[in-house]
């Protein structure tokens, strides 16, 4: 089984962008460290999108991906922010990469 890409979007409640950026980041940071099947961690700010925060994640596989989605730091990003996050929508994707070789 390969690699496995989510591209992931979270719509904020106006005005709470920042605190939940701060929150996704420190997931983000927890996740590289702690998750190794989690090989890639990107947070984007949409620059004309003032109540959205985009996601690129990258894991060596579904398992990996599983394990992270139902793990102890999604659960703390989900308590400390999940209250400001409106959605969370995600498109799981193959890396290209994967259909070269």
């Amino acid at each position: 089984m390969g690699k496995l890409a989510v591209i992931g979007t979270i719509e904020v409640q106006p005005g709470a962008r920042a605190e939940v950026l701060r929150a996704v980041l420190a997931h983000r940071e927890r996740c590289l460290k702690d998750e190794p099947g989690t090989l890639q961690f990107e947070v984007l700010v949409p620059s004309a999108e003032p109540d959205k925060l985009m996601l690129y994640e990258l894991y060596a596989d579904s398992a990996a991906f599983s394990a992270h989605f139902k793990g102890t730091s999604m659960a703390k990003v989900r308590e400390d922010v999940g209250s400001k996050v409106l959605s969370l929508t995600g498109i799981q994707c193959t890396p290209g990469a994967e259909f070269a070789a």
